[in-house]
């Protein structure tokens, strides 16, 4: 399997079922390198690793560190919003890795008793309002969102960004009707992206990786909705020794200048 083919099954958003996970991540790691062979440490084969969608930049240019530091292992990633990827894992997903983007979506995991140790928080994330390019419509402020005629959308309440939008949103005393809810961050920024909405409340790591795409606005109140970000590596898990490593690497100094340089906060 090439690499291009990797990367597009490697940033599936779904993971309801464990057969459907288990189809979707079969062959393919971060960087489509063989995964044959072990490395001086005693890692080898597959880890595999349920992040959320706000992840997906950022973890990839980890699992490909990880692939160079541990020859002989593949990370592969399964991207999505972070109660589908819950369910996946509390329904028997094969999973090595799991990182939320809340707490309240990680407890889902722990509560069934299925984690290895307690989860820890590697990093933070404030939300921003995605524009088209330019911001035609003057946005400036959650208030601004109202506008008639304005197509906004949001994150499905079910999953973190979506949650955190909603408490932003009080916090402004704007009530929204969003035109829709979207499954993950990802699949909100799209929306601008393809100019099907005008705006989005979305991570502000999320508006910085679409790079021109969109434009970011920020607001203040923004701050009373930063989620953290828990990661855990699983009790079943098929590889638990890369799967500590993988842990061990996002948490680590290296892990968190990669994380910070994509706009994420310091825990």
């Amino acid at each position: 399997m090439n690499r291009s083919a990797c990367r597009r099954r490697r940033s599936l958003r779904t993971a309801g079922t464990a057969a459907a996970a288990l189809l979707a991540l079969s062959g393919c790691s971060a960087s489509g390198s063989d995964a044959s062979g072990s490395t001086g440490d005693g890692l080898s084969g597959t880890v595999t690793v349920f992040a959320a969608a706000s992840l997906q930049e950022s973890f990839t240019t980890l699992g490909e560190r990880f692939e160079k530091e541990h020859p002989g292992t593949e990370v592969t990633f399964s991207f999505g919003g972070s109660d589908a990827l819950a369910a996946g894992v509390v329904n028997g997903a094969p999973a090595d890795v799991f990182a939320a983007a809340g707490t309240e979506t990680m407890k889902l995991v722990t509560d069934e008793g299925i984690t290895r140790g307690d989860p820890s928080t590697f990093a933070r994330n404030r939300l921003s309002i995605a524009t088209v390019p330019g911001n035609p419509h003057r946005i400036g402020s959650l208030k601004d969102l109202t506008a008639p005629g304005l197509k906004v959308v949001l994150c499905d309440r079910t999953v973190p960004c979506g949650s955190a939008a909603r408490t932003a949103l009080a916090a402004a005393g704007v009530d929204l009707t969003p035109v829709s809810y979207e499954r993950d961050v990802k699949s909100a920024l799209t929306k601008v992206e393809l100019r099907e909405a005008d705006a989005a409340v979305v991570y502000r790591t999320d508006v910085g990786a679409a790079g021109d795409k969109v434009e970011g606005v920020e607001f203040p109140e923004s701050a009373q909705a930063v989620n953290d970000y828990p990661i855990v590596s699983l009790k079943d898990a098929p590889n638990p020794a890369a799967a500590e490593a993988f842990v061990a690497l996002v948490r680590s100094p290296q892990g968190r200048e990669v994380l910070t340089g994509a706009g994420f906060l310091t825990p």
